[in-house]
């Protein structure tokens, strides 16, 4: 399931191509549709999560693989307007992405109480790596019908590939637990000990921390996500069919990421992987405009490493608000938070392409960037869990604490 909504992440592969179909429209238009996808898709995560607590997740999954196939393939039939791509790339495609994503997040974490970081990592690494696949074929595909044409063929198999998983999905029975596993009820400092509701996370200032943070790295990441092809060939040289090579090779990158941080946030502690996530993409957006020509290499590296980043905090994240307001509601509270991926996801595709529109140059948007990662990690340092005392926490928390 996620390996097939996770294909929006070759949206790069596609930019070119649909600038030309529509007589020579700027980076801005065109990516304002990647843009779209994911404004719709953080808000729609939210409304997933909330669903999901009334009919479970096969139903949320099952409508989630139908909007996204549908519009995919609807896409197909948008050669003449760019205003009828926002619409069915753009929300319809985009509502179905956020719908199906959040399911097995939110469903793993309650098979896998004991491994939080682990399985949410793993939850999401398809996401980041279903543009490996994706880049090679679409690029194939667009050359061979052109990329209207290849909307369509995609949105059909993305219609059964998510569709067929939804029908795995289910919760595990009330009060399950790992074999042989209990709760850890000692008092740590990176964990609140406590089970919130939504109405009562969102009371605390860690709520609202932990999705600046989300917020900050989803910017970062996905500026360089949505221009990765143009950019290979802007500052490398290379051609367009190297280029999309480079989708392939950050999307191995998105997936790795949310896998191996999320792994290590359950060595050190998850603010503290954020910390080190935001520094080194500090260090890394300023270098990039010190790249010389034919440096692909170097500029596949660089890059590999800011969207492991990026998927890092997709796989860390989920496990890092059980941490805070328990597992019991993260669907909800997760689910909200995934707003903060609708925002970033405008702010940094836009911050982007304007520069490049007004300066020609990426050198202005890397420095802007690399200012942002380090305020970033100012916030991720300060940041600390609600206390037990806390005036905020959920009525079912003090009950259960009780």
């Amino acid at each position: 399931m996620q390996v097939a909504l996770g294909a929006v992440y070759a949206w790069s592969v596609f930019a070119d191509p649909l600038a030309q179909a529509y007589g020579g429209a700027s980076a801005t238009a065109v990516n304002s549709t990647f843009s779209i996808t994911i404004f719709t898709l953080g808000v729609a995560a939210f409304v997933g999560g909330l669903w999901m607590g009334n009919v479970g997740p096969r139903v949320v999954a099952l409508t989630a693989g139908a909007l996204y196939g549908v519009g995919i393939f609807l896409a197909g039939f948008a050669s003449n307007s760019l205003l009828l791509l926002y619409l069915t790339y753009g929300f319809v495609a985009g509502a179905g992405i956020g719908l199906g994503y959040i399911v097995p997040v939110a469903t793993l974490i309650k098979w896998f109480p004991d491994k939080r970081g682990f399985i949410t990592g793993i939850a999401v690494a398809g996401f980041g790596g279903g543009a490996f696949v994706t880049a090679l074929v679409a690029k194939s595909l667009v050359s061979a019908v052109g990329p209207f044409r290849t909307f369509t063929i995609l949105g059909i198999i993305y219609l059964v590939m998510v569709v067929g998983a939804a029908f795995f999905m289910r919760n595990p029975p009330e009060g399950w637990k790992p074999e042989g596993w209990e709760p850890d009820t000692e008092e740590r400092a990176d964990r609140s000990g406590m089970d919130y509701d939504l109405g009562g996370a969102v009371r605390t200032w860690q709520w609202y921390v932990l999705w600046a943070l989300l917020f900050l790295n989803v910017t970062a990441g996905i500026a360089i996500i949505t221009v990765a092809s143009p950019m290979a060939v802007a500052l490398a040289g290379v051609s367009a069919t190297v280029a999309a090579g480079l989708v392939s090779i950050i999307s191995v990158g998105n997936a790795s990421g949310r896998f191996l941080w999320a792994w290590l946030s359950d060595a050190i502690g998850r603010k503290w992987v954020f910390f080190v996530m935001f520094l080194l993409q500090a260090a890394l957006f300023i270098l990039l405009p010190l790249l010389g020509a034919a440096s692909y290499l170097l500029l596949a590296v660089i890059s590999f490493i800011i969207v492991s980043c990026y998927g890092g905090g997709f796989g860390t994240m989920p496990a890092f608000a059980a941490d805070y307001f328990g597992p019991a509601n993260v669907g909800q509270i997760y689910g909200l938070m995934l707003t903060a991926w609708s925002f970033g996801g405008v702010l940094g595709p836009l911050l982007i392409s304007r520069v490049i529109d007004v300066t020609g140059s990426y050198t202005l948007a890397f420095y802007i960037i690399a200012a942002i990662m380090i305020g970033s990690a100012v916030v991720a340092f300060v940041v600390s869990p609600p206390t037990r005392g806390s005036e905020a926490t959920a009525p079912q928390a003090e009950e259960a604490r009780a």
